[in-house]
């Protein structure tokens, strides 16, 4: 696939850097000599100097014969503008990446798509989902939904006082269980590894486990987690991640937002109807236990900071809040927030990426997600009559060691397989792969 991404800002190279990686045919293009340098040093694609808005540059980029178009400038009118001139030229699909939830209501979506954007990517937004997802359910580093909550996939620390520490897989699963509950990954010591049944548990493995909503109990007892209600949220930063998360949120919880800006903060409280905006740094400790921060339960640090984001997060976790969640924008930084324990990470480069990523695909894939704090992906597929993988039962079936099969929505059931499960055609596979197994999942299933 021939993709031509338009800007070569952090998103557009971790997108580079992504598709560089998986034989497609990657155009990355931008007015920043330097920037392109870079990219074209680190990764296998073709630089294009020039305006992601020039009718000209466009056509020099090749736009006409690009399957894929992908418009990540700063500004989001830029984008827009890039992604209409694209399709105009020839191009095959077409993203813009936005700034502005109005744009994405279904009343809107029509008129966007008649300009010739065919889809429009709202990082912030798809932030605001996971953080909420996170506060709804303690214990977890992430939690994803297939299916519409069907299947889920848990991200857990585990620590000494969990029980299946020191067990086998095998000895902590309950594969013929309904209630049971399939570990697809571990990441230890920063590697991911796709684990067997004669794996081990460890304190401080970071466990990816896909099972159902009846099955999540057991997980989180297996894993030592105690369940608690998140009834006080303190938010710093008034981003508009921050603002958005204050808003989804303040009709069910007291929540406190801190912004440090005061004319934010005015206006934060303008249009907060139920949230506490407090004008003041977050970073102050004095003004976090004056505010209370010993009795709350979640802390939430977005700011546009990763630093400031990382530092609060510890400040709160000392003074004993027991869920943090920090937006960690610096690619560099994110192993270390996964290291010094602060509970669920956000990343707006990967939510985007993870939202085109499908697109990438001849597999018909419903569902893709980029992972933090791991080089792995999850995958929901769906088998064609005739694919590899409806052959035989998945125990015969020979699968890359590099992937795990952990869930299967049938008719509308969920199934946590087994060695003796058979996958038929139609049936909705969530797949975990690294990287190196991605290609190979893929033809499995075509």
């Amino acid at each position: 696939m021939k993709i031509l991404i338009a800007g070569a800002g952090e998103v557009g190279n971790h997108l580079a850097s992504l598709f560089s990686n998986e034989d497609h045919d990657v155009i990355l293009m931008d007015d920043d000599e330097i920037r392109l340098s870079r990219a074209e040093d680190n990764y296998d694609l073709m630089p294009v100097l020039g305006s992601v808005t020039s009718i000209e540059d466009l056509k020099k980029a090749q736009v006409k014969s690009c399957d894929l178009f992908i418009a990540v400038p700063p500004y989001e009118e830029v984008s827009i503008l890039s992604a209409m001139l694209a399709k105009k030229l020839g191009a095959g699909k077409t993203f813009a990446r936005i700034n502005n939830y109005e744009y994405l209501l279904p009343e809107n979506l029509e008129y966007f798509r008649q300009l010739g954007i065919d889809e429009m990517i709202y990082p912030e937004h798809l932030g605001v989902a996971e953080i909420v997802a996170s506060l709804k359910q303690v214990g977890i580093r992430q939690m994803f939904e297939f299916s519409n909550g069907k299947l889920i996939l848990y991200a857990v620390k585990l620590r000494d006082n969990a029980p299946i520490v020191g067990k086998t897989l095998s000895e902590a699963s309950s594969f013929h269980d309904k209630n049971g509950y399939f570990t697809v990954a571990i990441n230890r010591d920063g590697k991911t590894i796709i684990p067997r049944g004669k794996d081990f548990f460890m304190h401080n493995d970071l466990i990816y486990v896909v099972t159902t909503k009846a099955g999540a109990g057991q997980l989180l007892a297996d894993a030592g987690k105690v369940q608690y209600a998140v009834k006080n949220v303190m938010i710093l930063g008034g981003s508009r991640i921050g603002k958005k998360v204050a808003h989804e949120l303040e009709n069910s919880y007291h929540i406190k937002l801190i912004e440090i800006d005061k004319e934010k903060s005015n206006r934060l409280a303008d249009v907060l109807e139920n949230t506490l905006v407090i004008n003041g740094d977050g970073r102050n400790l004095d003004l976090l236990k004056a505010e209370g921060i010993g009795k709350t339960d979640a802390f939430v640090a977005v700011t546009d900071n990763s630093e400031v984001n990382i530092l609060a997060c510890q400040l709160a976790k000392k003074m004993g809040v027991k869920k943090s969640v920090a937006e960690v924008e610096n690619m560099d930084y994110i192993d270390l927030a996964e290291n010094i324990g602060i509970g669920t990470i956000i990343n707006k480069k990967l939510i985007a990426a993870s939202y085109i990523y499908r697109h990438t695909f001849k597999a018909n894939v419903s569902y893709a997600k980029c992972l933090t704090a791991t080089d792995a992906d999850v995958l929901e597929l769906i088998a064609q009559k005739g694919s590899k993988i409806t052959k035989a039962t998945l125990k015969n079936l020979d699968l890359p060691k590099n992937m795990n099969i952990g869930g299967v929505i049938r008719n509308n059931e969920a199934i946590i397989p087994n060695g003796d499960t058979q996958i038929r055609p139609d049936d909705k596979v969530v797949v975990f792969a690294l990287p190196s197994g991605l290609k190979k999942v893929e033809k499995m299933f075509l």
